[in-house]
């Protein structure tokens, strides 16, 4: 999606109570442009409160007006920060106008403080009246919470984010202006370069470009537009220098980029660190320097090898990823998570180094073999079943196209898979709040399962599809997932011809492997678990001896 800073425009979403008017006007004040707000608009437009409009003319009445002004101002030639209800996200089609039209921006609180907000809220006018039915219910602060929760990933669809709990109203316009000037750059993108998202981690933000064959065309004239004023020096495997690679050397230097090029043998076996201190050894010899950038070209091995040495030549240089196949399109290649293998585990040795850029040519996944095409789709599944039931919908329905990798829906698709791996990132970059965690829904048998098979065996997503079987299970038994969400998760790992079981692996290997997961705690693994689909929860305290059960039902000998 492209936002351009032309239209100098800003809109504030949130839940009631975050402080949307208050620092709408304020950030207005700072900026010299206008102020509105939407429902003061609908209110003086039919001379009513709004809390009457909802109780006389009924919702459905509100919500056509809100549609109508949100897209007058959307065509607005004014500079103009606009705050919204906080219901406008509820509508697809007036979010995805938000977005296009204007830099959206997103305040956060939590369920207590905006509890305290609304209820220290006087009815000064018709506006502020509408809060009062979130405080008439027996417990509000529940009910605060719950429809919070049911908009969250919408909310989180926004451009940028800002936290209010600890912060003034002054102190949320200053961020929110902040956030405007730095980010700017990033809305004002010309061509078919397409930005899905915005990561916007608290050690860097960054866009996601996806579109279909743009690699050779746009690569470098992006790069030479992030203001690259070094090297680039292009990482990649065996399997993708040719065409990937020779693409973005010929992409670069159509832009006038210097660049270097670096391939080391393809597969998960490379993903150690004799491969980083290769790779050190021939930066050290192109004298890299701190202005440099790496670019990684390739899957999900290349982009966590390219990713470690970014993160910790010279103490960390700038990193770009050009994911080539779909894990690493819709999962690995966002986040800033790097690392490699030791042989007891997967990934225990790594950094966080988020990249500046991440550009996805979704044309590149017609030149996968089949079964790394297919492995692919499991994370994509993951992130249906864990966070998105529409997203589920679509795989059952589109699984002909997916598979044919028409282009449009392919990458309609993946878009939409980069978007919930950014906003998750975007609101908890080091699993701080337990939100990024919910990703792993799979991965600790999945993980257990490729160290215990060599790493050889398996690959990723096979791995992740047999553990999410493996966690739908457990869930059943310990009565957190219905039986209906397992079997609808079976039926479509079946449906893509992803494994739904594992062969001539030891139990106790596998146990042995998952028991120095990173993400063990205190000795204890926390388990991503379904209780819907489309919603994932964690889970502590499981018996050994049911998980033992659960992997013995996965066995297939």
């Amino acid at each position: 999606m492209t936002v351009s800073t032309d239209k100098k425009r800003i809109f504030l979403i949130g839940f009631s109570g975050t402080g949307k008017s208050s620092a709408g006007r304020v950030i207005a004040n700072i900026l010299g442009w206008e102020f509105k707000d939407v429902d003061e608009l609908i209110s003086l437009r039919l001379g009513k409160s709004i809390e009457k409009i909802f109780s006389e003319d009924g919702e459905s009445v509100f919500r056509d007006q809100e549609v109508l002004v949100i897209n007058e101002l959307s065509n607005e030639t004014n500079s103009i920060v606009i705050s919204t209800g906080a219901g406008a996200v509820t509508s697809e089609s007036t979010l995805e106008l938000l977005k296009s039209t204007g830099f959206v921006i997103n305040l956060e609180a939590s369920p207590e403080l905006i509890y305290q907000r609304l209820s220290n809220i006087h009815e000064v006018n018709g506006a502020e009246a509408m809060v009062r039915p979130l405080l008439s219910s027996s417990d509000p602060i529940n009910r605060i919470r719950g429809l919070k929760s049911e908009r969250q990933f919408l909310y989180m669809s926004a451009h940028w984010t800002i936290h209010t709990d600890q912060m003034s109203t002054g102190q949320v316009a200053n961020e929110a202006v902040r956030a405007w000037r730095k980010n700017g750059n990033y809305f004002n993108l010309t061509g078919s370069l397409n930005v899905v998202s915005v990561v916007n981690a608290e050690s860097g933000s960054y866009p996601v470009v996806v579109g279909w064959n743009i690699l050779e065309e746009q690569l470098g004239s992006h790069v030479h537009g992030l203001g690259i004023k070094g090297r680039a020096h292009i990482i990649c495997d065996s399997n993708v220098v040719h065409p990937y690679g020779r693409s973005a050397q010929r992409s670069l230097h159509n832009a006038g980029i210097e660049m270097t090029l670096f391939t080391f043998p393809a597969g998960e076996a490379s993903k150690n660190l004799k491969t980083v201190e290769t790779i050190y050894e021939w930066l050290a010899s192109k004298r890299v320097e701190r202005g440099d950038v790496v670019i990684a070209v390739g899957g999900g091995v290349v982009g966590d090898v390219a990713g470690y040495v970014a993160s910790t030549i010279l103490r960390g240089i700038k990193l770009i990823h050009v994911p080539t196949s779909l894990t690493a399109m819709v999962d690995s290649s966002i986040g800033g998570k790097t690392g490699v293998d030791l042989p007891v585990g997967k990934n225990l040795i790594g950094a966080f180094h988020q990249p500046i850029m991440v550009l996805a040519d979704v044309a590149a996944l017609k030149t996968l073999p089949q079964r790394v095409l297919k492995e692919g789709w499991a994370e994509a599944i993951k992130h249906g079943f864990a966070f998105d039931e529409t997203l589920v919908e679509i795989y059952e329905n589109e699984l002909e196209m997916l598979l044919g990798l028409d282009p449009e829906v392919t990458t309609s698709v993946i878009s939409k898979n980069i978007k919930i791996k950014s906003d998750v990132v975007t609101n908890d970059e080091r699993e701080v709040y337990g939100l990024r965690q919910l990703l792993n829904y799979g991965h600790t048998i999945g993980h257990g399962v490729e160290a215990a098979a060599g790493y050889d065996r398996y690959l990723h997503g096979e791995a992740v599809s047999i553990g999410m079987i493996g966690a739908a299970k457990l869930g059943e038994i310990l009565s957190v997932t219905p039986i209906e969400v397992v079997n609808r998760l079976i039926e479509l790992i079946t449906r893509f011809d992803l494994p739904v079981n594992y062969t001539d692996v030891s139990i106790d290997d596998i146990q042995a492997a998952m028991s120095r997961d990173k993400k063990m705690l205190s000795g204890e693994i926390s388990w991503v678990l379904l209780d819907a689909v489309g919603h994932a929860m964690t889970y502590k305290g499981v018996d050994q001896a049911i998980v033992w059960q659960v992997l013995k039902e996965l066995s297939k000998t």
